[in-house]
């Protein structure tokens, strides 16, 4: 299993973009509300300078995708 790497909530964003998540509206708490069809889901990924591993490990489990799908989705 890949290790998580320390990420901004940028690059998070962008990452789930590409596995078919879209950006439904920005929370005034600084938030970023993500959707993706088909999906109950919702992620909410703070616009921070770095995510703890943790939120990352716990996002990335909402949203039905691997550690390994996700750091390929970085690059």
């Amino acid at each position: 299993m890949a290790e998580l790497p320390v990420i901004s909530g940028k690059e998070a964003v962008k990452a789930f973009e590409r596995a078919g998540w879209y950006m439904e509206r920005r929370a005034r708490s600084r938030h970023i509300i993500m959707k993706k069809p088909g999906m109950r889901t919702t992620l909410s990924i703070p616009e921070h300078k770095t995510l703890d591993r943790g939120l990352l490990r716990a996002l990335i489990r909402d949203a039905y995708i691997s550690v390994n799908e996700f750091v390929g989705l970085l690059k």
